[in-house]
């Protein structure tokens, strides 16, 4: 996971505090998609590039290495929220990174980073580090040097990224700041991870890969399209937009976005994460109250969201129950004591950061049965976590709701899933007898009695009384009017890009093989 935002003041030639101040508002809203801090590269005329970090605590925020000296005052900076992986290919390790040239800061992984790096070391570049940002500035800036440079030629970034958009492959949305100041925004063909732009009516132009940074702003919202550039000229502040290829490419937003990265606060066309959330536990109520009413409870249950983007959903599954006469109670026993997300990393450091994260109400939780409304269980660590604080804090039992379909898929383009093994539903798949293997690995059109036999297994693994996910249908019938535009492979295992389609081929070769399946049953069937 990471996030990038960016401002550029377009009137170059009157410095301003304005962008630096812009970028600070913008940067906390931001927060939920990286855990390892930001890096800011900022560029003023006559005085260059600088970089530095961002800094926040409770009374104040700044960014170190640009506000210390009061005559910088950059017209244009952009910002790298971090995340917490690394290694190329990974994405999310990615920082601001700065060489003599550029800066760069990106959302998103490339699939195929071995091979570029194969063929750029191949030419004679040397690349001192694994992260994908620096094998794209490497590529960049090799380009630039063989096309333009040596030759004296002014670059032309639209000819750099249309090579670059062909021989990519994965999900990236990025800005590029060059040592004279320009700006290139840039959104890889794929779409799957977006990059929003406004024209505000002070004067900044600014980027963000959420509309959720632009709040409280007034001025002209819109994304920029897959497969295309916008380039803003330092000296006039003109931007150009260009499509790389003749062929324009429709976004298929990653999944993840609208389900669990994105901030509830933001929209995609019209489309609010909150209420798309909202809606989800609507129809996932309706499930759970079924369920419910077969066993009956003495005491009415607490439905209680995890924290940051739960909420949405445990809303909707509260006023479901409510409109099918199901009495429960609304109340969040479960607390965060910092925001850090703790999806990415080893196990070992994820572990670590869910104890001491999480926390829970005692008293009101003794002798209560608890639902317990996330977006995903994708590999069951923080949810058993939760589960045993919620049973030693004396809940009689927990219930898990699950505002998605089983996580069958690894992600390859930013979201740190990037084996099978790992995944909480292949370790139910596992334990399950040889004849109802086959039954489940039909992923998404697995029969309703199948998703029964996968939400009891994880429901023992992890402690709980049981599970239940939104099912397939029901997602789609909640996107219904904007499907095509959503890319659910966690879901469906049908990756969105040839070399995804490969490397998870690969994976699910590789794992069947060391356990018996009937192949003709297979999720192709």
């Amino acid at each position: 996971m990471s996030g990038v935002a960016g401002a550029f003041f377009c009137a170059s030639s009157e410095p301003s505090p304005r962008v630096v101040d812009q970028l600070n508002k913008m940067i906390p809203t931001l927060a939920l998609r990286g855990q390892a801090g930001v890096v800011v590269s900022a560029f003023m005329q006559e005085r260059g590039l600088r970089h530095g970090t961002f800094q926040s605590n409770d009374s104040s925020v700044r960014i170190d290495c640009i506000e210390r000296d009061p005559f910088f005052r950059p017209h244009v900076a952009i910002a790298q929220i971090r995340g917490g992986s690394c290694g190329t290919g990974d994405g999310d390790d990615v920082q601001s990174i700065p060489n003599r040239h550029f800066a760069i800061a990106l959302d998103g992984a490339l699939v195929n980073a071995h091979e570029l790096r194969s063929e750029l070391l191949a030419r004679g570049q040397l690349i001192d580090t694994n992260t994908d940002a620096e094998l794209l500035l490497r590529w960049i800036e090799h380009s630039c040097e063989r096309e333009y440079w040596r030759h004296g030629r002014p670059v032309n970034y639209e000819a750099i990224f249309r090579e670059l958009d062909d021989r990519i492959d994965g999900a990236l949305s990025a800005l590029l700041l060059d040592k004279d100041g320009d700006l290139v925004a840039y959104r890889s063909r794929s779409g799957l991870r977006p990059l929003e732009t406004m024209r505000a009516s002070n004067g900044l132009l600014l980027f963000a890969s959420e509309n959720c940074a632009f709040a409280g702003l007034e001025g002209e919202i819109s994304q920029l399209l897959p497969g295309s550039i916008q380039r803003v000229d330092a000296k006039t502040g003109a931007s150009v937009d260009h499509a790389l290829n003749c062929r324009g490419h429709k976004a298929k937003l990653c999944a993840y976005e609208a389900l669990y990265l994105g901030s509830p606060n933001t929209s995609v066309e019209g489309h609010s994460h909150r209420q798309t959330r909202y809606n989800i536990g609507l129809s996932l109520g309706r499930i759970v109250a079924e369920r419910l009413q077969a066993e009956p409870l003495l005491m009415p249950p607490i439905v209680s969201s995890m924290p940051n983007t739960g909420g949405p959903y445990a809303d909707g599954l509260f006023d479901s129950f409510a409109e099918q006469g199901v009495l429960a109670e609304r109340s969040d026993v479960v607390a965060t004591q910092f925001h850090e997300r703790t999806l990415l990393g080893r196990t070992s450091a994820r572990q670590s950061r869910i104890a001491r994260k999480y926390r829970v109400s005692e008293p009101a939780v003794a002798e209560r049965t608890v639902i317990v409304v996330d977006e995903a269980l994708i590999r069951g660590d923080t949810s058993q976590a939760v589960t045993m604080m919620l049973l030693a804090a004396g809940a009689k039992d927990v219930h898990w709701a699950i505002g998605s379909p089983p996580i069958v898929a690894p992600n390859y383009y930013g979201m740190g899933i990037d084996t099978l093994d790992e995944l909480a539903f292949w370790q139910a798949l596992k334990r399950l007898p040889f004849e109802l293997r086959a039954q489940c690995l039909r992923f998404h059109r697995m029969e309703p009695p199948a998703l029964r036999i996968v939400e009891s297994n994880i429901a023992t693994a992890i402690q709980a009384a049981s599970i239940t996910y939104l099912p397939f249908r029901a997602l789609v019938s909640v996107l219904a009017d904007r499907l095509e535009g959503i890319d659910l492979s966690p879901f469906t295992f049908d990756m969105p890009t040839p070399a995804g389609r490969q490397r998870a081929r690969r994976h699910l070769e590789a794992l069947l093989a060391a356990f018996p399946v009937n192949t003709r049953l297979r999720s192709g069937s």
